[in-house]
């Protein structure tokens, strides 16, 4: 027994001999242990509305309301997505992150918005919580990729593009768009800045909006020739239009008479008509002059071009809303509800819609007075442009003023407006003149 017992102190002994820094690792070892049974537990009480259990582990240690699982969810993500109001107080209490994105780039807030817990979205809100992600009211649902035929159908190769006698034809924040010519025919050219090829998103637009064009036909949209993706700089080709864009053609004539404005909108209105078209809705979201295009300088016939900003959804129910991203577009043909970050649907587009017939009408931008963001202001809190040109009869007066509703279900839409504009142009006098028409 007691050379048992003289093992067992000599096994004691040998103990003693083991470097201290093997203890201080074992030391660290068991305490990452802890540490990450720690994380699982706090996650844990967050998950089971256990407020005093998650307070507890913050009084022991406040770096815990960091603590994040293996999709980078934090306890105040937890409590979000059920709703756990005291839970949720006491990790903002200890100072977590109102804005921590998972995995998924989603916020606290956007997995509660998700879930509509309104009593947590009040809360975050008030503590300076945004919502971000793809539950989040800042993005929109992952759009439909359009069924694409064969790369090798549209890869253009760029020697093929010809820039000698190349002119600026408009420039943006991302790119800028020239007159080239293609196998001898003139083509417009819109060209990522060298500065932007390697930018995510700006390539992630950009091939969404060649994803977007290259199934789209249609007389009244303009047509896409091909694009350069495996070669910087990225470029987008499509045919180019002599007549150059409305936003212009109306700065140099003026108000429309009325029979030109209705052939104008009609074939505005029958580019979106299509575009609208179900089950894959395309929502263009910046409709303005300057997107549209007139074929020839005779201005016969008009596209609606510029898909940068357009998102192609897939529409289960006629009458779906989406939630995308706000302020998307141009301030002065902004619908309010985009101005206001709500929730919309394709109705947005009738409301730019509206704003364009008003201007070729009128001669002048809709509150021409305001600055862009000043206007979309305005309109958001419930104001509409004056009518003073004569060229408003009351038909297309109470059109405007349908297709420009506070209400998005009160908007026609685009068959509709088709209808109503074919009926009017058959009510026209036939000479057409601006004093046929009285105020």
């Amino acid at each position: 027994m007691s050379g048992s017992e003289g093992s067992s102190g000599h096994s004691a002994g040998g103990d003693a001999q083991i470097p201290l820094s093997a203890v201080a690792a074992d030391r660290e070892k068991k305490k990452e242990k802890s540490r990450v049974n720690r994380t699982s537990l706090i996650l844990w009480h967050a998950h089971q509305n256990d407020a005093a259990a998650v307070r507890k582990l913050l009084e022991e240690d406040p770096s815990l309301v960091h603590a994040r699982d293996y999709d980078k969810r934090t306890p105040l993500h937890v409590a979000a997505l059920h709703g756990w109001i005291d839970v949720a107080k006491c990790l903002l209490e200890y100072k977590a992150d109102v804005n921590a994105q998972d995995r998924w780039k989603n916020t606290p807030l956007a997995d509660a918005e998700g879930a509509k817990r309104s009593g947590m979205i009040e809360l975050l809100k008030s503590h300076g919580g945004l919502s971000y992600g793809q539950n989040g009211s800042h993005f929109e649902p992952r759009p439909v990729p359009p069924p694409l035929p064969n790369k090798c159908d549209w890869e253009i190769d760029p020697t093929e593009l010809d820039f000698s006698n190349s002119t600026l034809v408009g420039k943006g924040s991302f790119g800028e768009i020239v007159k080239a010519s293609w196998r001898g025919t003139p083509v417009a050219v819109k060209r990522i800045l060298p500065s932007l090829s390697d930018d995510r998103l700006v390539i992630q637009d950009f091939r969404h909006e060649v994803n977007l064009l290259v199934k789209l036909r249609h007389p009244n949209i303009v047509q896409f020739l091909g694009a350069v993706t495996e070669k910087k700089p990225f470029m987008l080709i499509t045919e180019y239009l002599r007549g150059g864009d409305l936003h212009q053609h109306l700065k140099e004539k003026g108000a429309l008479n009325p029979s030109t404005a209705i052939n104008f909108a009609m074939d505005i209105a029958r580019g979106m008509a299509y575009l609208h078209s179900e089950p894959n809705v395309i929502i263009h979201r910046d409709l303005k002059p300057r997107n549209v295009l007139l074929v020839n300088a005779s201005a016969d016939h008009l596209k609606v071009g510029d898909f940068g900003l357009s998102k192609l959804i897939r529409v289960q129910h006629a009458h779906d809303v989406y939630k995308m991203t706000g302020e998307t577009g141009s301030y002065r043909y902004m619908a309010p509800e985009v101005f206001r970050h709500r929730k919309y649907d394709k109705k947005v587009d009738v409301f730019s819609f509206a704003m364009i017939l008003y201007e070729m009408l009128e001669g002048d931008p809709p509150l021409s007075h305001y600055e862009p963001y000043e206007a979309a202001k305005y309109v958001a809190e419930g104001h509409r442009p004056m009518f003073r040109a004569k060229g408003f009869t009351p038909e297309l007066r109470e059109l405007t003023e349908q297709c420009w509703s506070a209400d998005m279900n009160k908007r026609l839409s685009f068959l509709e407006i088709l209808k109503r504009l074919e009926k009017i142009k058959e009510s026209l006098p036939s000479d057409n003149h601006w004093h046929i028409f009285t105020s």
